[in-house]
């Protein structure tokens, strides 16, 4: 589905993303690790066309991509979502969903006056659309909320329900799991696991919460120092020697002698 070949992204001499090269397989849940500055955000948003790379390659099932803004790849059915979500927070839940699909009738003068019943019916259409997508996700219930009085996990089921009202190839989303409680958190992953299941998603996520990864993802790509270090299932990622040196700057084996010493 996505191949990022070589990539780079440097911010003056700081080289965030520094040829990295990946693979996202069509139908996966891929996860994406690596300690705090290893480049992951950097490479989401180059890869979501928020930023545009220094250099390399991004394809989509053949097609290049690379730079090529968000709007543009919004239409070929590459979403992301982000760490701190972005809710439209004076409207209902039901209507930050119901604005996302493009090319809405309404949205012209003409047709606001003059075909006002296309209007009507598409608008009927959203509201269907809309209250499924919130039933999938067990929210319901809060459809005529505000947004902004939403708690935080249940801001990011709103912002995974957005990616369900058009028809999404692949989804990025960026720790998903930050700041959301343990049920929470558990009710968003089913949900990532039928969309993948039953509907065909693909997802490649940033996530800390070895667990929650472990749940949902195989493979999971590591990088530091923007660059790609191992992938693997998340037990061999565990117990990779350099996986370990990256995050706690020690290695297995000088642990072992370290404790030997002792």
């Amino acid at each position: 589905m996505i191949a990022v070949e070589d990539l780079h992204k440097h911010f003056g001499g700081f080289h965030a993303v520094d040829g990295a090269s990946l693979q996202i397989a069509d139908g996966s849940i891929t996860g994406l690790v690596g300690p705090n500055g290893a480049g992951k955000t950097t490479l989401f948003n180059v890869v979501a066309g928020v930023l545009k790379p220094t250099s390399g390659r991004v394809t989509m099932a053949g097609e290049d991509i690379t730079g090529l803004p968000p709007h543009e790849l919004f239409h070929k059915g590459l979403l992301r979502t982000f760490q701190i979500a972005h809710e439209f927070s004076s409207m209902s839940v039901r209507e930050n969903l119901m604005v996302v699909p493009g090319h809405q009738a309404g949205e012209t003068l003409w047709n606001a006056w003059f075909r006002r019943a296309l209007v009507a019916e598409e608008e009927r259409s959203l509201v269907k659309r809309a209250d499924e997508v919130l039933e999938f996700l067990t929210i319901d219930h809060l459809a005529d909320e505000k947004a902004g009085n939403l708690s935080g996990g249940q801001k990011k089921l709103l912002e995974l329900g957005r990616t369900m009202m058009v028809d999404a190839r692949i989804v990025f989303l960026d720790e998903v799991g930050a700041g959301v409680n343990r049920t929470l958190l558990n009710t968003i992953g089913d949900a990532i696991l039928r969309l993948n299941r039953e509907r065909g998603y693909t997802f490649c996520m940033i996530e800390h919460d070895m667990d929650f990864i472990g749940r949902l993802c195989d493979p999971v790509i590591v990088m530091a120092e923007g660059k790609v270090l191992a992938e693997g299932t998340v037990d061999q990622i565990k117990a990779n020697e350099h996986v370990i040196e990256a995050y706690l700057g020690t290695g297995l084996k000088n642990k072992a002698v370290a404790g030997a010493a002792q």
